[in-house]
């Protein structure tokens, strides 16, 4: 008896699931999560993603926006960041978990707000990334130096 329940759920093969996305998918999860984070998900916040997305990683429009789709669903379905950040934080060097904090600061700033809950979830992101609060610093400030530049240019 006790063989043929071991041959039953040993010929059976393991569902796929989506527990350990790709860095791509997990990064655009975060970027989703960072804008709605306020209560507001806004156009700006959506745009500054796309363009992270298409300008910052090098994927085409429709790749982008594919993805951004997924991350939205990823991030809806998602029940705590852990996911997404254990599965950056194992693939990516340092500097470039540094670059993601910067990728989520600009959508943070791009609605031109500021929130509590945005800040702890920086706090989080940061943790679970193992970057230091004074690297987010230097990262917001990095972002907040970029915006104002391109606010003054046009």
């Amino acid at each position: 008896m006790l063989d043929r329940i071991t041959a039953f759920f040993g010929s059976v093969a393991p569902a796929k699931t989506t527990n350990d996305p790709t860095g791509k998918l997990a990064l655009a999860a975060l970027m989703v999560e960072a804008a709605r984070r306020d209560g507001a998900y806004e156009a700006a916040e959506r745009d500054a993603i796309l363009r992270i997305l298409t300008i910052g990683h090098g994927l085409g429009g429709a790749e982008a926006a594919s993805l951004l789709n997924d991350a939205e669903t990823a991030q809806e379905n998602a029940v705590d960041l852990f996911r997404f950040t254990h599965s950056l934080k194992e693939s990516t060097p340092f500097d470039d978990r540094v670059a993601i904090i910067e990728d989520l600061w600009e959508v943070i700033l791009s609605d031109g707000d500021r929130d509590k809950n945005e800040d702890s979830l920086m706090r989080s992101v940061c943790g679970l990334l193992g970057v230091r609060d004074s690297d987010s610093g230097l990262a917001r400030q990095r972002v907040e130096e970029r915006l104002m530049a391109q606010t003054e240019r046009g």
